[in-house]
């Protein structure tokens, strides 16, 4: 293990370890919540237009703590996705998913032609899907992923939080990193 690696991602953790008093109140219930982050969001833009915006597309290489949730060896590649969620053009949620190449098989390959359509929707719509662990992080701006979260604000807040949950899809594992951003309002629970 690189331990340069491993400085630039954050501390992922169980929520046996999270204090609730760590982490800002309007952020907790999003963290908690195990429904579809995108229906969540859909209803908190009320008054705004909901959308996805495609960051990046493409074979990549996931981090090392993602190949390790993952399962997979070093030097295999993944499907990175990685989006925006907007209200009103206005980024609330980034999202990272990671696909390894050996889950694009039967009713996963589906994923990877998404497109601009939300990846939630397709996950929870489908009874073959099962999640699996979650974990939460607080994202600070010597991550990889923190910069990749922030890289398109004017302003870059000192930290940040997310969730990562690991799905699987007819037995086949995918990873969704979701990065709570400044703008994201108060959740309503």
């Amino acid at each position: 293990m690189d331990p340069l690696n491993t400085r630039l991602e954050p501390d992922w953790m169980g929520w046996e370890r999270l204090r609730h008093a760590q982490v800002p109140g309007g952020v907790y219930p999003w963290l908690r919540d195990r429904a579809s982050l995108t229906a969540r969001i859909k209803i908190a833009c009320q008054s705004g237009r909901f959308r996805v915006r495609v960051v990046r597309q493409g074979w990549g290489r996931p981090l090392y703590s993602e190949m390790m949730l993952l399962g997979m060896r070093q030097g295999e590649i993944a499907i990175v996705r990685e989006v925006e969620l907007l209200c009103s053009g206005q980024p609330w949620v980034f999202a990272r998913t990671l696909i390894p190449a050996s889950s694009l098989q039967g009713p996963a390959r589906r994923l990877a032609h998404l497109g601009d359509r939300p990846l939630g929707a397709v996950l929870f719509s489908d009874q073959r899907t099962k999640r699996g662990v979650t974990q939460v992080a607080r994202l600070l701006p010597r991550h990889r992923l923190f910069q990749a979260a922030v890289g398109a604000l004017e302003v870059w807040p000192t930290e940040i939080w997310g969730r990562r949950s690991l799905f699987a899809l007819s037995s086949k594992p995918l990873l969704v990193n979701e990065i709570f951003l400044p703008a994201i309002p108060k959740s309503p629970r």
